[in-house]
């Protein structure tokens, strides 16, 4: 995971071919899988997103489908790359944010690990403490036992 404060989104976009060289430079393959629009290419094509825009409660019933579609998405991506010494990033976490218990990055990374050829670097905006993973450092976070690279350095 490459952990960084939110306010650096941006800066980490613009920045995202340097990492590309970096790894390319290291002798390893390079992919990225951008999640920022999965919830709303998803939305735009469900059939009842009128309702949900008139009445947003009852999103909350239809976010595990929302769930099982990224998670296909981003496996069918990761056929994509199937070096076993490439790397691919994960792009857009922050907009998993907000989207209830069911949508987060932990579980995300859970159920397509068994489709990552090489490594997954995932782009974290948020914080690292403790093996603790706080999304947009919100309050709730979660217990991971990843590599975290800080804007300090790697820990381990």
């Amino acid at each position: 995971m490459a952990i960084y404060p939110p306010l650096y989104e941006r800066r980490v976009r613009l920045n995202l071919q340097e990492f590309a060289n970096a790894t390319i430079k290291a002798g390893h393959s390079w992919g990225c899988i951008d999640i920022t629009t999965s919830f709303e290419r998803w939305m735009a094509g469900h059939e009842y997103a009128e309702s949900y825009f008139e009445e947003p409660d009852l999103l909350g019933t239809a976010l595990p489908a929302f769930f099982s579609a990224l998670v296909n998405e981003v496996r069918e991506q990761l056929e994509e790359h199937d070096d076993p010494n490439g790397v691919v990033a994960l792009l857009g976490a922050g907009t998993m944010f907000g989207l209830g218990d069911s949508v987060r990055v932990s579980a995300l990374v859970n159920e397509i690990n068994a489709s990552i050829a090489g490594r997954l670097l995932v782009f974290f905006p948020g914080q690292y403490e403790h093996n603790n993973y706080r999304l947009l450092d919100a309050k709730d976070g979660w217990n991971y036992l990843a590599v975290p690279i800080t804007t300090e350095g790697a820990t381990r």
